[in-house]
């Protein structure tokens, strides 16, 4: 008997899937980029456009109105009282230097605590350690800005954990007051000063440390001359964070600062007690200006690139 091969069936052409609206539109985006970014990038701009800038458009224009002494109602035509008061008047100006001299003082300190533990966790901790050590970090930003707050006011009273520490060397606590402020701050604030300092230093050659070594250089001087040269765009990227975020600070003042006051305090008061936005609008230009001159001076360095 003879294999009979049967003849070749006739394949059927597949019909193309239909053409909706959304093929179509993905078709069109593919080629495209120009368009896929614009798309993705409306809604996060919209809502910064909305909330940040046109809310410190709206805080600018609040500042040039006033209010009616008699009646309490803000008066919508234009005048410099608000701006010539917070200019020229002594308290503003007084409390306007202790804000900037806390936010500098928290800045140091941060500098100063930050720099050792990012370094360690940079260059020495093994990958293990390292892990652990950014996740130890990270771990007192999980909790509630006031739970860290009011712990620190337990632990600065009268009768609180550092004053029994203290007290068998005739030491004392400072008690609620500045140094309180700058304490507590500097606590708040210490994560985001470390982890972009330890970004920087990750990047940090290992051979330029090892030539350092082999050509004579002792520890401190390779970290004068080699680490805190490459690093500092990434310690003033910390300092933007430390510097700025004690600056509108009036929650930790309120907690620990007993009689201190501050510019956030100052337009607490006038925003809530006093009921006048106006000049509240006004004390709360003084910190955006000067974070908007301190961005400007540090964007030269180009620690803007390290956030």
């Amino acid at each position: 008997m003879t294999d009979t091969i049967a003849p070749p069936r006739a394949e059927r052409a597949v019909p193309p899937p239909p053409k909706t609206p959304a093929r179509r539109t993905s078709a069109w985006l593919s080629t495209h980029p120009r368009a896929r970014l614009t798309l993705l990038l409306t809604a996060p701009l919209f809502w910064l456009v909305l909330v940040y800038i046109v809310a410190l458009v709206l805080l600018l224009v609040t500042a040039f109105w006033s209010v009616d002494s008699f009646t309490g109602e803000i008066i919508t035509d234009w005048t410099l009282d608000n701006i010539v008061t917070v200019l020229t008047g002594t308290l503003y100006q007084t409390v306007t230097l202790r804000t900037i001299g806390i936010a500098l003082a928290v800045t140091v300190v941060d500098v100063v605590i930050a720099l050792p533990i990012a370094f360690y966790m940079a260059k020495i901790a093994t990958p293990r350690v390292q892990r652990l050590l950014v996740i130890a970090v990270l771990m007192p930003l999980w909790a509630s800005y006031l739970v860290k707050a009011y712990a620190w006011r337990s632990v600065l009273s009268q009768d609180g954990l550092l004053e029994w520490v203290l007290a068998p060397f005739g030491l004392h606590t400072p008690g609620y007051g500045l140094t309180a402020t700058v304490i507590t701050l500097s606590y708040l604030w210490l994560p985001y000063v470390i982890l972009p300092i330890y970004a920087g230093l990750e990047r940090v050659p290992d051979s330029l440390l090892e030539a350092s070594a082999d050509l004579g250089g002792r520890s401190w001087r390779t970290i004068r001359h080699v680490v805190l040269p490459l690093a500092m765009p990434a310690i003033i990227a910390g300092t933007i964070f430390s510097f700025s975020l004690s600056l509108g600070d009036y929650i930790t003042v309120n907690i620990v600062g007993g009689t201190t006051q501050m510019l956030g305090n100052l337009v607490y008061t006038n925003v809530g007690a006093a009921n006048n936005l106006p000049l509240a609008a006004a004390i709360a230009l003084i910190p955006i200006v000067i974070i908007f001159g301190y961005l400007a001076l540090v964007r030269r360095t180009g620690a803007l690139d390290n956030l």
